[in-house]
């Protein structure tokens, strides 16, 4: 099966275009200011904290058997 890559259109290229228009849209409300944009990102996961997927701990070392 051959596609065609001119009309080829995946499906997440528009959702991929809506999250970085929302981000572009967040970004200007701060006058794109890295400092104050992240510390918005900062207080929106504290606030939403219970939807965050942790990543999981890594094992500590243990004591080395020499």
């Amino acid at each position: 099966m051959e596609i065609e890559v001119e009309n080829f259109h995946d499906e997440g290229e528009d959702l991929i275009a809506e999250i970085r228009t929302v981000r572009h849209r967040i970004s200007e409300r701060f006058g794109h200011d890295p400092y104050k944009l992240v510390a918005y990102y900062m207080e929106r996961q504290q606030e939403h904290s219970e939807r965050l997927i942790r990543a999981p701990e890594e094992p500590q070392p243990g004591p080395s058997a020499e």
